[in-house]
């Protein structure tokens, strides 16, 4: 029998056949044809190639398998996601980085049965990968303006405050690196409005798609929401995916991906804080605690953000010589226009499970110590 038909013969068995019989029989054809090998990992490499086409990237990728499978089939994809690339086409700097990020190691080789059965569940699921929404117009993962960009140095200076805020175990040397990570964020946003507006081809907006893991996702997407409408973006959350869409500028995508993160990491040691104390005072954790405080703290978050944003525009326009309010004007207009074309039909939910008042002040609490704000307005 020759190598393809091996292959195909498995895929017409187990691919199109959720039942596990179906499996085990093209898993034991693939295990007794060793030559078929090299077929197998390029069939791989074409559902990986399809998968672009549908709008998806590397990192929705590995983020989908790891929630659907596990982490044999997450390492598999992530080989699979290298050895595809050096026959793609450039797709800028953030599709680039994604790939930077993908799972290093091999997944280990045990027998060629098991092995197999792994590469055909992986298969199986990528071969039903739906449709997602592109996000960059005619060519997914190339931001406008971004293609060959380095990152500004004020982009870089952010992200090491952050990392040094979530690090230290001083609240108040916390505090104070995150304002000043705030405020840098604010200056870059405006510099980068102010320069694209002067620009003899303005940017127009971009989006990327940023992980809203388990559990408790409904919450950690009302926070990226709130950190989204704060930083001049529009956040769409799907649900079944385990992710969110953001649209905006590049300068403020890249805000709200560092943002989220860091608040993410203070709400999750806030509320192991909490339930310390909690459980100290004779109170068990409960399920019910933890989504009442990643709800609350969303919810205040979101207040906190919006007045700083506030704050921020007020300040910048203060400036005779700036004429900002328009310019953010008209980049909220594009950034709306934008969203409405991907995404022609949205539907909002009501937040569930923020039943448990102890979490919610807790959460309330966290939310208000939270490093979020700026100190000073802008000069």
């Amino acid at each position: 029998m020759s190598t393809p038909r091996t292959v195909d013969r498995a895929f017409e068995t187990a691919l199109y056949d959720v039942a596990d019989d179906a499996l085990d029989t093209a898993a034991s054809l693939l295990a007794a044809d060793p030559a078929a090998d090299a077929e197998l990992a390029r069939r791989g490499e074409e559902f990986v190639a399809t998968a672009w086409r549908r709008g998806w990237q590397p990192a929705d990728l590995v983020r989908f398998v790891r929630r659907e499978l596990d982490d044999v089939h997450v390492r598999l994809v992530a080989a699979l996601i290298r050895a595809e690339a050096p026959q793609d086409r450039p797709r800028g700097p953030r599709w680039a980085a994604q790939l930077d990020d993908m799972p290093g190691q091999a997944p280990p080789r045990t027998d060629r049965f098991s092995h197999a059965t792994a590469v055909l569940e992986l298969y199986r699921l990528l071969l039903r990968l739906p449709t997602l929404e592109p996000l960059e117009a005619g060519q997914p993962g190339e931001g406008p303006g971004r293609q060959n960009r380095p990152e500004s140095r004020a982009l870089a200076r952010i992200r090491a405050l952050l990392a040094k805020a979530e690090a230290t175990g001083y609240p108040e040397e916390a505090e104070a690196l995150s304002a000043k990570a705030q405020e840098l964020m604010a200056r870059h946003s405006v510099d980068e409005a102010l320069l694209s507006a002067h620009a003899p081809s303005p940017d127009a907006p971009g989006a990327c798609r940023i992980g809203v893991e388990p559990p408790y996702e409904q919450a950690k997407a009302v926070l990226l929401d709130a950190v989204a409408d704060a930083n001049h973006c529009r956040a769409v959350w799907n649900e079944p995916l385990g992710f969110s869409t953001v649209v905006g500028f590049e300068a403020d995508l890249d805000a709200v991906e560092l943002l989220y993160t860091s608040l993410l990491v203070q709400a999750e040691a806030a509320m192991a804080k909490a339930e310390a104390t909690q459980r100290a005072g004779g109170r068990k954790r409960t399920k019910a605690f933890r989504q009442s405080f990643l709800a609350a703290y969303a919810h205040r978050a979101g207040t906190r953000l919006r007045a700083a944003a506030e704050a921020a525009t007020a300040g910048a326009g203060t400036d005779a010589d700036v004429d900002l309010l328009p310019v953010l004007a008209s980049r909220e207009v594009a950034v709306t226009d934008r969203l409405e074309r991907m995404f022609p039909e949205t539907t909002t939910t009501r937040l569930r499970g923020a039943a448990d008042a102890a979490g919610w002040t807790e959460g309330t609490r966290a939310a208000d110590h939270a490093r979020v704000g700026r100190r000073r307005p802008l000069p």
